[in-house]
């Protein structure tokens, strides 16, 4: 089975799809889009085309714990997208991706619009690593992976 990660902004939305045996992952494109209805239907065709079958979207959490605006955005984007691919998408706390992919791609000499291109997809990649490591953690726990 397909996993997808979405790291869904206001202006850029990185995507990652893992194997389908779900151990490795890697990123696949960044929609450019200020629209979140266009950004769900460039989402909803990667959907198709790789066969996914599970979202996990970023859900940014403050480093308190609390939810802000940006979370907000995320559970109504997360209800578009259930509602346009018919798929369940699980809500995946995200602190601390984007600081992580700017910190990855700075170390390979990855600087400005390639950065600026790069890091969307790449914070996906890393929501959906976290996602399936949790997720093989608690599958030997429970025999389901924590996630239906």
């Amino acid at each position: 089975m397909r996993i997808m990660a979405i790291d869904y902004g206001d202006a850029r939305t990185g995507l990652a799809i893992s194997d389908p045996t779900g151990v490795l992952t890697g990123p696949v494109k960044t929609i450019v889009s200020r629209k979140r209805e266009e950004a769900a239907k460039e989402i909803c065709a990667v959907v198709r085309e790789y066969n996914v079958a599970l979202l996990v979207l970023g859900y940014p959490k403050n480093m308190n714990d609390t939810l802000g605006d940006r979370a907000k955005k995320s559970e109504e984007f997360a209800v578009l997208l259930r509602e346009e691919s018919g798929l369940p998408v699980v809500l995946w706390d995200e602190r601390r991706t984007t600081v992580d992919a700017h910190r990855i791609l700075s170390q390979q000499g990855v600087r400005g619009k390639k950065r600026k291109a790069k890091v969307d997809a790449l914070a996906a990649a890393l929501i959906l690593e976290g996602f399936l490591a949790y997720r093989k953690e608690h599958k030997e726990e429970d025999g389901e992976g924590g996630f239906h």
